[in-house]
């Protein structure tokens, strides 16, 4: 017992000592104040920048570079210019450049990665714990996300207007930002920070205003310019979002394909703006078509479950504000609160956003209807409630509680976690939490833990970080994504970076890291080092290969692991694209009865871009293992897939994807008209089906093998949805 109450006292020590460091750590920046103007006729949202209000904006220029190096001055030069009115901000570019070398495409939204672009990196509350970013290509194409703990989620929609246009010098964009799009304060005088970037892609080059600092690496919420408005109109907000949706299967049986089951469905979305940085958010019904189809991945021989990402919009709102101090990908606990795990919702509630000036808070309510009824006996419910204090810079202090309950069984996690600048590119992150678990009402209750606590650094010159991991073999959590339980891990990395005097070499970076693993189950410990080398060449090229010897220990025995990978890919024209990337080495058969093996994985993927209104992606994913003791095949497992778009203009795309799945003998085909004006207001028609190599035998009257497609399930949808603004 002394040993749990010390436990307990170190941890609560250490959080106070960290939070403490957080507002030690105070860097006031000293970037100039912007001042956008405020002019009464709003400028026309055309790419053109010939309107009245733009020739006395104020503007800024004088990029400077932070990748692939830092504190060059971009060639092309950049001038940004500022407007607002009372219900919208207002942003203008002009880019300088060779039009013939600039890369762009006429795409669906949030396609626009591979192409030139600039973004709006806008911090509302100047508080330095996240940021909306606005991305543009000279099409006037749109991508934006949310970034907050350290996270970029490209899946934010947010609803805004921009226009691109090309000229004899470069390209032109314009956007407009309504308020209604934003969280902000109250006050009258509100000051927001923002960050303006421009990418150029045929040199994979980053510039940026205000200059990134090269010794606070990449801590983008540090380095922000303030800005400041006054007279912004404050917002009792209110958004109604209905949506109806139609859906029919068939289903190949008994030697015919039928009609299985048909939808004809309803819901519907409501946000209420409490304050203008508080939103309540309701609905009925929610999410119950996903438009985008998942892409195959290797289903077989694993021993975690595959991660699909969320692509939901109710659940999407806000998300950023649920990530977790020392989460993510890589890590045991990856995510506390993976809102996928809710499969079949009808209700949902959610309320989140700013309570206070550094006091952030969210909470969400949802049901899931497993077996497809009301009743409370069969439906799980989920929850979860997330507090956040900032601190100094972008430290902060939280707690975060995670629940589903099902019947008499549940999971309820609960802790604290954090996040502490302790130098310019350096800062702890840290999370704590319980877990109590019961799955049946006369089962017992299980109790563990979860703790982590990291110590990274990034400049220019050197990458490293130190961590420590706990996680005992009773933790649980359901409602998110974990990967590896009853684990103490140890690990550590460095990276310096070099920049070599070449024409040929932009920047290299060779590297090692060391991961020690205790399994509590067996006592055993397992071992992964790497020795790792990255390479970016001039232009758009970049190779990547680590050798690594490593062990795993799985079901109370060690296994051998080491492997060598090897990637390299870039776009080797603005029309072509080419990646290949590969894993030799030993592995684990995961099963009951494991054995030892070696494994080849690899994939390649082509884009081709003819124009700027067609893509069509090209990838071939293979995996193989054979058993140690006498070379036998264990699975060899190819997937195909094919995936073509013609965009007619920024609002309305044709889309099929063909998928061959050589292990399943399953073609998967799927297609897709889409209508896009503004997130919330879409029309989407999709048609897919699957084929499997089988026949029908009339006189065993079962399918059996066939060398011969036969479409044994058929589907086909329609969705509309309308958002109002009151």
């Amino acid at each position: 017992m002394q040993s749990h109450k010390r436990r307990r006292y170190v941890a609560t020590r250490s959080i106070v000592i960290l939070a403490a460091a957080g507002f030690l750590s105070v860097h006031p920046g000293n970037a100039q104040t912007l001042k956008p103007l405020r002019v009464e006729a709003a400028p026309a949202i055309d790419g053109v920048l010939n309107d009245p209000s733009w020739s006395n904006a104020p503007m800024v220029s004088d990029f400077l570079t932070y990748a692939p190096d830092f504190g060059k001055k971009q060639e092309q030069k950049t001038e940004v210019f500022m407007t607002y009115d009372s219900e919208n901000l207002y942003f203008a570019f002009r880019c300088y450049d060779d039009p013939s070398l600039v890369k762009t495409t006429v795409a669906a939204r949030d396609n626009i990665r591979p192409d030139d672009w600039i973004c709006i990196n806008l911090d509302t509350f100047g508080d330095q714990q996240g940021l909306t970013a606005l991305y543009v290509n000279p099409a006037g194409i749109q991508m934006d996300s949310r970034f907050a703990a350290g996270q970029e989620d490209f899946n934010a929609d947010f609803v805004w207007y921009s226009a691109g246009t090309m000229t004899a010098d470069g390209y032109m964009v314009e956007v407009q930002l309504p308020l209604k799009s934003l969280r902000y304060s109250d006050d009258e005088i509100v000051t927001m920070t923002v960050f303006f970037e421009r990418y150029i892609s045929r040199r994979n080059e980053h510039g940026s205003f205000p200059p990134m600092d090269p010794k606070k690496g990449f801590a983008f919420l540090t380095q922000m310019a303030p800005m400041e408005y006054t007279g912004l109109q404050h917002y009792t907000l209110v958004e109604v979002l209905p949506a109806v949706v139609f859906s029919q299967q068939h289903a190949h049986e008994n030697g015919r394909l039928g009609v299985v089951d048909t939808r004809r469905e309803g819901s519907l979305t409501l946000k209420y703006g409490i304050t203008s940085s508080l939103i309540l958010d309701g609905t009925i019904n929610p999410d119950f078509s996903q438009v985008e189809s998942d892409a195959g991945q290797v289903d077989v021989n694993l021993r975690t479950n595959l991660f699909f990402d969320e692509k939901r919009p109710f659940f999407l709102e806000g998300r950023e504000i649920f990530n977790i101090g020392a989460e993510g990908s890589g890590e045991a606990l990856q995510s506390l609160f993976h809102t996928r795990t809710i499969v079949d919702p009808l209700l949902g509630l959610k309320l989140s956003g700013k309570i206070a000036a550094n006091h952030t808070f969210s909470t969400l309510l949802a049901n899931d209807e497993l077996n497809g009824t009301v009743s409370s006996a069969h439906d799980a419910w989920f929850g979860f409630a997330r507090y956040k204090l900032s601190l100094a810079e972008d430290s902060y202090a939280g707690a975060a509680y995670a629940g589903r309950e099902f019947g008499s069984a549940y999971n309820r996690v609960a802790g604290a976690d954090g996040q502490v600048r302790v130098g310019a590119g350096s800062q702890i992150e840290f999370h704590s939490f319980a877990s109590l678990a019961k799955d049946s009402g006369s089962g017992p209750i299980l109790k563990g833990h979860a703790v982590r606590l990291t110590l990274q650094s990034s400049d220019r010159d050197l990458q490293y970080a130190l961590t420590a991991t706990n996680l005992t073999r009773d933790f649980r959590a359901d409602m998110g994504y974990l990967t590896r339980i009853g684990i103490t891990r140890f690990s550590g990395s460095i990276l310096p970076w070099i920049y070599p005097s070449s024409s040929f070499f932009n920047r290299i970076g060779v590297g090692i890291q060391s991961f020690q693993t205790r399994d509590h189950s067996s006592g055993l410990w397992e071992t992964l080092n790497v020795l790792l080398g990255q390479v970016q060449f001039r232009g758009n090229l970049t190779f990547y290969t680590q050798a690594q010897y490593s062990t795993e220990i799985f079901l109370n025995e060690r296994f051998k692991t080491s492997g060598l990978y090897t990637s390299i890919g870039g776009w080797l024209t603005s029309w072509l694209n080419v990646s290949v990337n590969s894993r030799f080495g030993a592995g684990i058969f995961y099963s009951a009865t494991p054995f030892q093996g070696r494994t080849r994985r690899a994939q390649a993927s082509v884009a081709f871009q003819p124009s700027e209104q067609v893509r069509i992606d090209y990838s071939l994913v293979y995996s193989d293992f054979h058993r140690a003791s006498d070379d036998a095949q264990m699975y060899a497992y190819p997937i195909n897939r094919l995936k073509a778009a013609y965009q007619f203009n920024k609002y309305l795309f044709f889309r099929v994807i063909g998928e061959y799945n050589g292990f399943r003998k399953r073609l998967l085909t799927d297609f897709l008209v889409s209508f896009t004006y503004i997130p919330g207001t879409v029309l989407h028609a999709g048609y897919g089906s699957f084929y499997y190599r089988q026949e029908w035998d009339p006189g065993s009257l079962s399918y059996r093998q066939s060398s011969d497609l036969l479409e044994m399930n058929r589907g086909l949808f329609f969705k509309a949805s309308y958002l109002w603004r009151l």
